[in-house]
């Protein structure tokens, strides 16, 4: 997390509180999480450099960058187009080459790359989506907040074991923005 600028995914305005370990907003009513959530969620997901990883909720691009540095491929999907344009600028600008960006519904995950070692969903949904859990590779690791309403929330982990048998660890209270499916608007 340390060779990630933080302060480069937030607007200018909020640069100097980029380093303070809270969420801030990125416009959209999106936020880039606290990075002690972002720290969390991927240590959970036990990055590897040989990690082939989709990310759901590109946001501004964050924890794109982080799982950059620790693994060998990311896709992320980002549902609202002019987040997912800007997060791709960003991206590229600061050369995380082996990050690829598309707007598209998050919940359907990116299927033309499956199976990922790893998926990291960095908004809440009310259940686990199925086509996210079916892109996950046998041995795969995923990472989702889950339920409803900002004080229900928790870091889920769902593992697809390597006869394809899938289970949950519940852990972390967590508030984050709501897993939205359909296009925006």
């Amino acid at each position: 997390m340390a060779r990630v600028p933080r302060h480069e995914f937030v607007p200018r305005w909020d640069q100097p509180y980029s380093y303070e370990n809270r969420p801030l907003s990125i416009g959209q009513g999106q936020t880039i999480s606290q990075p002690y959530i972002v720290a969390a969620m991927t240590q959970m997901l036990r990055p590897r450099k040989d990690m082939r990883v989709l990310e759901v909720g590109t946001g501004c691009g964050y924890q794109a960058a982080v799982l950059a540095e620790c693994v060998a491929e990311v896709w992320t999907v980002e549902r609202i187009p002019e987040l997912a344009e800007a997060a791709a600028a960003r991206l590229e600008q600061l050369g995380y080459s082996n990050v690829h960006v598309k707007a598209a519904d998050g919940a359907l995950g990116w299927p033309e790359h499956a199976p990922y070692d790893g998926i990291l969903v960095t908004a809440a949904a009310g259940n686990i989506p199925a086509a996210l859990v079916d892109q996950l590779a046998p041995g795969g690791r995923m990472v989702i907040p889950v339920g409803v309403g900002r004080y229900e929330q928790v870091l889920t982990l769902v593992t697809r074991n390597e006869d394809g048998e899938i289970s949950e660890e519940r852990g972390l209270p967590v508030a984050f923005v709501p897993l939205i499916t359909g296009k925006k608007g």
